[in-house]
């Protein structure tokens, strides 16, 4: 097999996988922000001490970090069409899949995070008259996050790669707009390398990043 990258120009790149790229920096991005958002009502849930409350959550957590990603898009891709009678279209089906999905992990960071916040604090906030809502909203989450931000960034770069998996469903990301470039030019093999080395570029670039900003909370800590 003779590889050949004399093809490889921004040409391909512009007419086939900037389309995608764009789409999964997207989903990367809204699923983070919903995952967190939706994650964040999970860990408080969890951590309320209701049992109404609590229960649903863990079972939530629990049930979609036992299933794999690709099985949850394709479920939901074939399942909700058949309940509620039309489709969504794959795009619209991979964000949402995304971030019911994400906030099972995002969930248990942001428990994680706001259990690392030493007791005295949240009883500092009770001496001056906070309620649980105002106590976790002026002194245990601000720390969290802060806490938090270099594993959120983290979950972000696995979460960019897992856009991936949307090619199941026919979801135009950047794999996707690769595998397309590859069958216009008669070349698959050499444009799912450039797709490799593309993925690996743009996340250890992210790792450094998440690497930098781990310093210095830490420094701030």
């Amino acid at each position: 097999m003779n590889l050949d990258l004399s093809f490889y120009s921004w040409d391909l790149i512009s007419k086939f996988v900037l389309k995608g790229f764009y789409f999964s920096v997207f989903l990367t991005v809204v699923a983070t922000l919903g995952g967190i958002a939706f994650g964040t009502i999970l860990a408080l849930m969890r951590l309320s001490g209701k049992k109404v409350l609590e229960l649903p959550a863990t079972a939530y957590v629990n049930g979609m970090r036992s299933v794999p990603l690709v099985m949850v898009i394709l479920w939901f891709f074939l399942l909700v069409p058949f309940l509620i009678g039309r489709s969504i279209g794959a795009e619209q089906s991979a964000i949402v899949t995304f971030i019911a999905f994400e906030a099972a992990y995002f969930s248990e960071i942001v428990r994680a995070g706001i259990q690392s916040i030493p007791r005295g604090q949240v009883h500092a906030g009770q001496a001056v008259g906070f309620t649980y809502g105002q106590n976790m909203k002026y002194v245990i989450l601000p720390q969290a996050f802060r806490n938090m931000l270099p594993i959120f960034l983290t979950q972000t770069i696995i979460l960019f790669q897992d856009t991936s998996l949307v090619y199941a469903i026919g979801a135009y990301d950047m794999l996707k707009g690769f595998e397309t470039a590859g069958k216009n030019y008669g070349r698959p093999i050499e444009t799912y390398l450039l797709a490799a080395v593309v993925y690996f570029i743009i996340c250890f670039s992210l790792s450094r990043i998440a690497r930098h900003v781990q310093q210095k909370v830490a420094i701030i800590r």
